[in-house]
């Protein structure tokens, strides 16, 4: 998303974008020109529709999508980059007739709702490709990317770019200051750089080139030019680092797999303190397995803004990791973690979910956008 957007604006484009769910402030979620709507237009909106909203039944995350389309309207943008809020085809966005449409990956996550296999969640993903609309797969694994082609064939998209086939990222080095690699495409080679950390995000650069450039001429940005399109581009809370502090949503273990090993390529310095908060159903064993023999102290808290249903119990997590030999303390109280943390490391990473990032980064009265 973020990539997107940087690509679009250096086409001088007056760009939108909607995203889900935000760290601190609602208002991250719709933004222009990488300005959050004001509060002003929030109330207004609210005001005005929640008769009709309550009379309709609407959830929380229509209301909100209807607010960013009224105001992306209003507003007069040349081009809006919408991520999906869960799984595609009945999704509030996908009411829209896109300029181009991308499925970057397909995992099995929110199964309870989009399906229990790879099949069934790939399905309800591809509903967002549209007759005669571009398709993007950006999914890597050559089995799951046919299935999605295939699906967009169905859907009647046209034309239909698998990225592995058309793309490859080559030379991946990751350092402090971001991610730099070479972008194959034709047998053409292009060198390109992002501040954005991580191995992955080659990959997911090349998914953006790929979306932008299938989109037509007014969007596609030129290769040999992308590494200055993404010069400044910024993505709040994933490996997003502000001094000695690193933070990252990462809610599953592949994706603390992930912030440990780009943690080992950037650099850091010791000793390096993490504060975990997860909530309840996700898989907070298997990410306390992958973390705690990267650290050298765990911290367990839970996040003020977690659902009451779906708080986990950092006692209960903390007798967990003492029978693997590791001990980590549960410290409830949000703030009081993130304290202790900060007087014990040299780095402090912050991770579990997008609560316990958010209410971090909110008592320590950091904004995410200025990132």
């Amino acid at each position: 998303m973020a990539s997107v957007e940087a690509l679009l604006r250096s086409r001088g484009l007056k760009v939108a974008s909607y995203t889900s769910p935000h760290l601190v402030d609602f208002r991250e979620r719709i933004r222009l020109g990488g300005a959050l709507i004001s509060e002003d237009e929030v109330v207004s909106f609210i005001e005005r529709w929640t008769p009709d909203a309550e009379r309709l039944g609407a959830t929380f995350f229509e209301v909100t999508t209807a607010m960013a389309f009224d105001w992306f309207a209003r507003r007069e943008a040349d081009v809006a980059v919408i991520e999906t809020g869960l799984g595609g085809r009945l999704d509030a966005t996908n009411v829209i007739t896109p300029v181009a449409a991308a499925v970057t990956s397909i995992s099995l996550d929110h199964t309870d709702m989009l399906g229990e296999t790879i099949v069934q969640i790939a399905m309800e993903k591809s509903g967002i490709f549209k007759r005669g609309v571009p398709a993007v797969v950006g999914e890597r694994k050559a089995g799951v990317a046919r299935e999605l082609a295939n699906l967009a064939a169905a859907m009647g998209a046209t034309p239909i770019v698998v990225a592995a086939e058309e793309y490859g990222t080559l030379d991946v080095s990751v350092g402090p200051g971001g991610t730099e690699f070479t972008l194959a495409r034709g047998g053409r080679f292009f060198p390109v750089r992002t501040p954005l950390l991580g191995e992955h995000q080659a990959w997911n650069t090349a998914t953006a080139i790929a979306l932008v450039r299938a989109a037509g001429s007014e969007y596609s940005v030129r290769l040999d030019e992308c590494g200055d399109a993404l010069r400044s581009v910024t993505l709040p809370g994933r490996l997003d680092r502000r001094g000695k502090l690193i933070f990252d949503v990462a809610h599953n273990p592949a994706g603390i797999e992930v912030v440990v090993s780009t943690l080992a390529r950037i650099g850091i310095t010791r000793p390096l303190v993490a504060v975990l908060g997860v909530l309840s159903d996700k898989d907070w064993r298997g990410m306390i397995d992958r973390l705690a023999p990267a650290v050298d102290e765990l911290i367990l808290t839970t996040p003020p803004t977690a659902p009451p249903s779906r708080r986990w119990d950092p006692v209960e997590a903390a007798a967990y990791a003492s029978a693997l030999g590791v001990t980590a303390p549960a410290v409830p109280e949000l703030a009081e973690a993130v304290a202790a943390a900060q007087d014990g490391g040299s780095t402090v990473l912050i991770t579990g979910s997008f609560h316990t990032v958010g209410d971090a980064m909110a008592c320590l009265q950091l904004s995410p956008m200025a990132a």
